[in-house]
């Protein structure tokens, strides 16, 4: 499948591939942005135990709202790789200490340089390998204090190398249209599973919020 993606230039992808990826993550969190509503409908009383649902983190899955989380010490606690500074730095602070690379693996950590945008980076860590172009992250602070599982990120790079990506963006439910330029991939030295990421993540940003 990586032979069908072109160079970002023009931010052009495989339509077909693109559309359908992105066609089955909005039905897949419509459909559990429905069965939220419903539990919550039917369990109000639990409401006061779980994390508030933030307002308009349309699409997100749980989308949970965490006053004072920030991506790199939720990445960390997350992923069990203990870096430290701002996200930007946790690449050059993996030399020597972790493994790098230009590959995603499942519980690796994609290292975000500083752009405009954002002006510490941004890290995040990678729940799924889809495909050769394809991950889905889980990440804190991308829609800010929110905790998002399972988000989309694509690879627009010339050489399928992971340094410029494009990111789902919850509050619209769509692949957002910036593309932000990466370093790679730290790998964890004992990586945990989808399914463990996945049921860790809300004991992770409740341990560096206080939450």
């Amino acid at each position: 499948m990586a032979g069908k993606f072109q160079h970002p230039v023009n931010e052009r992808l495989d339509l077909c591939d693109d559309c359908r990826i992105t066609a089955a993550y909005r039905i897949r969190w419509g459909m559990r942005r429905l069965a939220a509503l419903l539990i919550a409908l039917g369990l109000a009383a639990c409401a006061t135990e779980a994390p508030s649902t933030r307002p308009g983190a349309a699409g997100a899955q749980n989308g949970h709202f965490y006053p004072g989380l920030t991506c790199a010490p939720f990445a960390r606690a997350l992923s069990g790789v203990v870096l430290s500074g701002d996200g930007a730095d946790w690449w050059a602070e993996a030399a020597g200490r972790y493994p790098r690379s230009q590959r995603p693996a499942v519980g690796s950590i994609l290292v975000f340089r500083r752009n405009p945008r954002l002006a510490s980076g941004h890290v995040s860590v990678v729940s799924r390998v889809i495909d050769a172009r394809h991950i889905s992250v889980i990440h804190g602070n991308w829609v800010p204090r929110s905790l998002d599982k399972d988000q989309l990120v694509v690879d627009v790079s010339a050489h399928n190398d992971w340094t410029a990506v494009r990111v789902w963006y919850p509050p619209s439910n769509q692949l957002g249209a910036y593309v932000y330029a990466t370093y790679g991939f730290v790998l964890a030295r004992m990586p945990l599973s989808h399914d463990a990421l996945s049921a860790r993540a809300e004991a992770a940003a409740r341990e560096v919020t206080g939450g």
